[in-house]
């Protein structure tokens, strides 16, 4: 989860932030005998925005290259691992899923201070607003189409024949993320919130009956971290596979579909609720749902209540994070205070959802 951003960026970035900075010249002299053909002199800027694993652009005279690397400071078990990224995103290149050329893994923290990884840069906008102003309706309707059409294609690929079939645990998905997102609330919790609480006693019994299918699991799979083409409407690479695991397709769909069922002000990425979804040329929830189900063949239905619950639930938990993590000193984005107070009305519109399920 990231700061607040325009309605549409193209690879914004800033001076690298003064606690994020590491040894630049250490890092163009590893590099220069890891990478083929990486030669200085390097320039080094920040992404905006990277609340977990903050992410530099590398520019060299002849290529861009893109690094993520793990935070300083205590981090929480089992955040962070920017190896499994590096990992999954090697498995999916290799298998033609768009997503960026992971180039090499670094576990060595002498070298700028934390693990990190090195991919090559794509270029691409990224969309804040799912209303994409800048955009015609035709475009809008390929944009979205083509971001469906690549989360069917990830939810089809074969993860055992990657040699991903310890990348995660099969089976119960809700039930684990519940009770992981519920762990790491009260591990990072900073003050009480009430219905998050009721949220972590009510959602494992609230579960609606699913075929417990297995599928690569992306985790924060939204427009912000799907990179369109520069200049035609359609996907170029899926980014920040930092919670990817295994686990049930509706993870990832249910959350994607939160863009049109959000309610307003609980996130700077605003909603599709209440818009007019025929002039924009977007496809209604209903429909978006099918045509998934068309790619996959799977049979579900995303548009309960109890994933809107979810879902809200997870994201706050997420910020809940970065708020342990402010008051534990270690670093974090520029606008982690901004994050941070969207945590309640996050956790209020959640238990709302849940109230629609039949929470009381």
């Amino acid at each position: 989860m990231s700061a607040p951003q325009p309605a549409a960026t193209i690879g914004n970035t800033v001076d690298v932030a003064p606690g994020s900075a590491f040894n630049e010249a250490r890092l163009l002299a590893y590099l220069a005998g890891k990478i083929a053909g990486f030669a200085g002199p390097m320039q080094v800027q920040q992404f905006e925005g990277g609340q977990s694993n903050p992410t530099f652009l590398l520019i060299t005279p002849e290529r861009r290259y893109v690094l993520r690397r793990k935070p300083a400071g205590v981090l929480l078990k089992s955040a962070h691992a920017v190896d499994r990224e590096y990992r999954v995103t090697r498995a999916l290149f290799d298998a033609g899923l768009p997503v960026a050329e992971p180039l090499m893994l670094c576990e060595d923290e002498d070298v700028i201070g934390t693990m990190f990884y090195v991919m090559r840069h794509v270029p691409g906008r990224s969309f804040w607003n799912p209303h994409m102003p800048d955009l015609t309706p035709h475009e809008r309707a390929a944009v979205y189409d083509s971001a469906n059409e690549t989360l069917a294609r990830l939810h089809l690929v074969d993860y055992a024949a990657l040699g991903l079939g310890d990348y995660g645990r099969p089976g119960n998905y809700f039930e684990r993320q519940i009770s992981r997102w519920s762990r790491q609330y009260e591990a990072s919790r900073t003050t009480d919130i009430p219905e998050m609480d009721r949220l972590a006693a009510w959602l494992p019994g609230a579960i609606p009956p699913t075929d417990d299918r297995t599928t690569i699991i992306h985790g924060d799979y939204s427009f912000h971290n799907l990179l369109i083409h520069p200049t035609e409407p359609r996907v170029a690479a899926v980014i920040d596979w930092e919670l990817s695991t295994l686990g049930d397709p509706l993870g990832d769909l249910t959350y994607h579909m939160m863009e049109w069922f959000r309610p307003e002000g609980v996130d700077v990425r605003g909603t599709l609720k209440g818009a007019d979804l025929a002039t924009l040329g977007i496809p209604d929830a209903q429909s978006y749902a099918r045509r998934y189900c068309e790619r996959t063949g799977f049979r579900c239905d995303p548009t309960h209540p109890f994933y809107r619950a979810f879902n809200l639930f997870r994201v706050a938990a997420i910020l809940q994070g970065i708020a342990g993590r402010a008051r534990d000193g270690v670093q974090t984005g520029a606008h982690a205070g901004d994050i941070i107070t969207r945590i309640t009305p996050l956790a209020k519109a959640a238990w709302h959802a849940a109230q629609e399920a039949g929470a009381t």
